[in-house]
């Protein structure tokens, strides 16, 4: 699934469509150079699963828990390097019935599991002030069903 997505308020939008499709137990990986829009996406997403909090990048922290319904486990992978995946506990985490989603996922390698909703922000001439081109693919029976019921539910962008 391919969109072009022109300004934040439609990034947030698909972040509202796709929580309307997340049950709890998913995986999403969200991949894009800084600035993108992942955590704006991100934002959406909490928006949709009715979260009133603030929602800001875990950069720093490594991970931000959201007390939402499911609860979700929002990771930022940037900082770390392959080895230090495993020393934050993931694993702990994934299967919980949250809702995990990680930005910069390309960073854990082999340590995540392959059966994720993947999400790849691309800007566009590398200008920050443009659309974005967000591709959508999934890896499992789950995630592929999610992206059916996204694609018949998607109308903005293109």
């Amino acid at each position: 699934m391919e969109l072009l997505i022109y300004n934040e308020e439609e990034m947030n939008r698909l972040g509202i469509l796709i929580a309307k499709h997340l049950k709890g137990d998913e995986i999403i990986y969200l991949s894009g150079e800084l600035g993108a829009g992942k955590t704006t996406l991100v934002r959406g997403i909490m928006r949709g699963l009715n979260y009133q909090d603030k929602v800001t990048s875990p950069t720093f922290t490594l991970m931000n828990l959201y007390s939402s319904h499911p609860p979700v486990f929002h990771f930022d992978f940037y900082r770390l390097g392959p080895g230090e995946i495993e020393e934050l506990g993931l694993q702990d985490y994934l299967g919980r019935g949250g809702i995990s989603m990680i930005e910069w996922p390309e960073i854990a390698g082999e340590e995540l599991p392959r059966e994720a909703l993947q999400i790849k922000i691309e800007l566009m001439a590398d200008d920050y002030d443009r659309e974005r081109r967000v591709i959508i693919t999934g890896q499992g029976e789950k995630y592929c069903r999610l992206i059916e019921e996204l694609m018949s539910d998607a109308h903005f962008g293109n």
